[in-house]
């Protein structure tokens, strides 16, 4: 009985690693798509920028969104962290630091990142 508890027990360990590692690789993927997307916001060019933007709801149309960010000077710091959303096991919480004409803001934005047609996109 002894060595059947301890197999449940290594069992339960391996599943829990695989979340881990399934959580990890989702985090990364959506704090990635976030750099590359702000990467690329000042070039304005919505061909590379669009399949980095969620679709659907309420969002706008890419040129709507870059032109506001570049306007006000938006610009990523750094990435403070990421989390599984508890609510959508495909959406991730980034909290990314942003400057805003150099500046940069007390609060990190939270941004969601949702995994669409098989790939990341950020939601403003």
């Amino acid at each position: 009985m002894k060595g059947k508890r301890a197999g449940v027990g290594a069992c339960w360990l391996v599943l829990a690693a695989l979340g881990c590692s399934s959580a990890s690789s989702k985090t990364q993927a959506a704090e990635e798509t976030v750099r590359r997307f702000f990467a690329a916001l000042p070039s304005e060019d919505c061909a590379v920028l669009e399949p980095l933007l969620a679709t659907g709801g309420n969002a706008r149309p890419c040129e709507e969104t870059v032109r506001e960010l570049n306007e006000h000077g938006f610009s990523l710091v750094g990435i403070s962290g990421a989390t599984v959303d508890g609510r959508d096991a495909e959406a991730v919480i980034v909290r990314a630091r942003v400057a805003r004409d150099g500046e940069e803001r007390k609060e990190p934005w939270l941004l969601r990142v949702e995994r669409q047609a098989g790939a990341w996109r950020v939601r403003f």
